[in-house]
Parts: C-alpha cells; structure tokens; sequence
C-alpha cells in the first residue's frame, strides 16, 4: 500500500477506554499491544494461561476414563460425545442469555461450570459421575464460543478485532501445545493421581480468567444500553437467518467444519492410520508441527492479510486445504513407507497455514455483521453451524473408511472444499467493504 490507513479511536460502551490508532501495514506486536485497550490487554493476557490445563487433559481423558477408571471403551466414547451433544443444545439459550445479559456474566458461568466440570472429573470414579463431569464440561463449552467472541467483539474493532482473533486463536494452541507435552510427562496410568492433579491444575488454570473478569474487567461487556439503532422486529434466531450473508456464512461455516477441524480429529488420523498405514508416533508428530505452524505462522500472516478482503483470504485457505488433503490422499498410493510418513505431517503443516486465515476471518465477518443488541445470537449461529460440522465429520469418515473407501473420502472433502470457495464468493457480493475487512475502518 502507499499510505498508511489507521484504525480509528474506539471504545465499546462500558469499556472507558479508546484506542489509539496503528498503521496497518506496519503492524508488529508492539503495536498490536499499544492498540489494544486495557480490557483487551487483560483478556488476551489470560488466554495462553486459560488453556494450558485444557491442553493437559484434553488428550488424556479418554485413556483415564477407560485405564484408571475402568470404564469401557465404548462407554467412555458415548461420554466424550455426550459433551459435544451437551454444548449443541446449550448454545442457542447462551445466545440470547448474552444479549439480554451481557457477555461478561455469560463468560464468567461458563468458566464456572469448565471449574466444576474439571474438580468433578478429577475424582470420579463412576460412570454416573463422569457423566457429571462430562455434562459440565459440555456446558462450558456450549457458552464458550458465542459469549467469549462477543466479549472480544465488544472491546475491539475493525481491523484490530481480525487482529486479536487471530492471536487469540495462536495463544490458544500455544497454551493447549505446552500442555499436552507437559501431561506427557506428568501422567502414569499406574498412579491414578497424576491424572487427579491434571484435572485440578486445568480447573486452577481457568481460575486466572475467572479472576480477571470478576476484578479488572468488571465493569466490561455489561448489558447493551437501549439505543435507537437497535434491530426493529426483534432479534430472533429467524430473523438473523433471513439476512442473506448470515446464511451465506452459516453455510460456509457449517462446510468448513466438516470438511476441517470435524476431520481433523477423526478422518485424518482413521485415514493415516488405516489407509496411509503409519505410526501413531507419526500422527503425534504431524499434530505436534500444527501448533507449531499457527503458533510460529499467526503473527505472520496477520501482516500479509491486513487491509485484504476477508472472503479473499478465506479462499487462501480453501487452496491450502485442497493442497493439504490431495496431499494425504496421495499418501495412500505409498503406504507404509517414509513418504507418506513425511506426506502425513506435510498434511498438518499446510492444514495449520489454512487455519491461520480461517481463525481470523470468519468470526470477524460474524461480528461485524452483528449489532451489539444480538451479537450473541450471531455468534451463537456461528458455533452451531460449526458443532453440526464437527459432529456430522467422524460419523461420514467412520462410514467410508469403515468400507475401505479412503478415495471417496477424499473426494467428498475436496468437493466440499470447493463449495465453501463458492459461499465465500456468494458472500462477498452480500456484504459491505467494511464488514469484508476493507474501506475506512
């Protein structure tokens, strides 16, 4: 670009702050930090913290579920998809509780319920009671999304609201990387309390937020104020869905779910397992260098796509996806060698850059298309769509790589992939500069 385009002073009602403005196009951390209002430092302060003891537990809970408590392996799966099932009913409530509540009181009863959840699950040795925990869990999660992105959409804008979802989202894999690897060490399945203390330090972890909320940022993210350019005919789920660009961005974020972060977690690590025919030590290697991707890569290209349209961006990542998947279809023709060793890790890397646009794009879009009388709504929208996804994915890869059908598989996602590049385009004539990343703000 040839001139500098500042984001301009702003502040959300209850905030008391404004920010000063940051050249785009020479964004550095320094100055991202210097943007951000005090509330945002605080928040963004906490997210690495936050999630760190998720990160311990979220990979073992099944193996303390099934070795330390005894429970059948098939038991232990129905409670794992109990917590997506929980978190999908919840979610559609949550929204309308933060709009008429506000996020803040929102945010603090789910990190509430992730403290309970946690505790509980620490010392169960039921199923009865797992299925407490479980429950729990699944109520935290269900309000995480749609609250926690209308807190931040509430103290943040413009381009600087891209900005700190994207970071958050790389804090948040730092914090759940160095958990894991921190777990690693910690658990024995022989001593049944070092998975105890796991479930306690991710309860104290959440703690730190909790803290803040109720101390720094207790004036924050409040009930919205009347104002007159509040939504006429009410806020409803239907009305919000009758706007063309929401459902254009539904759409695309139901799609991208499944054809992503719901396969991330099943279809590929099934298909590298059974059809590309490597080492589970080669799975953990290939997630282990995702994090590192988002983690090292985030800041990156925040400043290679400040100022572009986000549906552009988003069209980045189909390519990167597209590229990705062939890439781990391919390894099939050479299983069990090297090269689809290398080809399965490859596969994370260039999946890892995908998300490194998508987490800073479409929850922005969402946001900037909302108001601050049904941000909750919105965002409650965008989570449903995604958890329909991820909950739709394991069961259409169990189904074709149970049928030996890895092929279909892949060309099912390379055709959804191609889909979501339609809705972006779609979208794009749907919405304003502004809304898309571009103009003045």
């Amino acid at each position: 670009m040839s001139e500098s385009v500042e984001v301009p002073q702003h502040g959300s009602p209850g905030s008391g702050v404004e920010e000063p403005p940051v050249a785009a196009e020479h964004l550095t951390a320094r100055g991202f930090w210097a943007a951000l209002p005090p509330a945002g430092r605080w928040l963004l302060s906490t997210t690495a913290v936050s999630t760190l003891g998720r990160g311990m537990t979220l990979p073992f809970t099944v193996i303390y579920m099934h070795e330390v408590r005894g429970v059948p392996l098939d038991v232990a799966g129905l409670l794992m998809g109990l917590i997506a099932v929980v978190a999908l009913v919840v979610t559609a409530p949550v929204g309308v509780l933060t709009d008429r509540l506000g996020a803040r009181p929102v945010v603090v009863a789910g990190l509430a319920a992730q403290v309970l959840g946690a505790v509980v699950m620490a010392f169960a040795t039921t199923v009865p009671a797992l299925a407490v925990a479980v429950t729990l869990l699944g109520i935290s999660f269900g309000i995480g999304w749609p609250a926690f992105n209308a807190m931040i959409a509430s103290l943040v804008e413009g381009r600087l609201r891209t900005q700190y979802f994207g970071i958050n989202f790389a804090l948040v894999n730092l914090g759940i990387g160095i958990g894991g690897v921190v777990s690693g060490f910690l658990t024995d399945v022989a001593r049944p309390g070092t998975f105890s203390a796991i479930f306690l330090v991710d309860a104290a972890c959440v703690l730190v937020p909790v803290a803040v909320l109720l101390g720094p940022l207790r004036h924050v993210a409040g009930r919205p104020l009347p104002a007159d350019d509040a939504p006429s005919g009410g806020s409803g789920y239907l009305r919000i869905l009758r706007r063309p660009a929401v459902l254009w961005i539904t759409a695309l974020t139901f799609i991208s779910s499944f054809v992503g972060y719901g396969q991330m977690e099943a279809g590929f690590p099934a298909f590298a397992r059974q059809v590309s025919e490597v080492s589970t030590r080669t799975i953990g290697l290939a997630f282990a260098a995702n994090t590192a991707v988002i983690v090292l890569m985030q800041f990156l290209v925040l400043r290679r796509i400040d100022g572009h349209r986000r549906t552009r961006v988003f069209l980045g990542l189909v390519a990167l996806w597209v590229l990705a998947w062939s890439l781990l279809g391919a390894t099939g023709l050479v299983a069990g060698t090297v090269a689809a060793a290398v080809g399965v890790v490859v596969f994370h890397v260039f999946f890892g850059l995908g998300e490194t646009l998508l987490q800073p794009t479409v929850p922005a879009i969402v946001n900037d298309l909302a108001s601050d009388h049904d941000r909750g709504r919105y965002n409650a929208a965008s989570a449903m769509a995604f958890q329909l996804g991820a909950v739709a994915a394991p069961v259409a890869a169990g189904w074709l790589l149970d049928r030996r059908l890895g092929g279909v598989f892949v060309t099912v996602l390379l055709v959804g992939l191609a889909v979501v590049a339609a809705l972006a385009l779609a979208l794009e004539r749907e919405i304003t500069p502004e809304v898309n990343g571009v103009g003045t703000r």
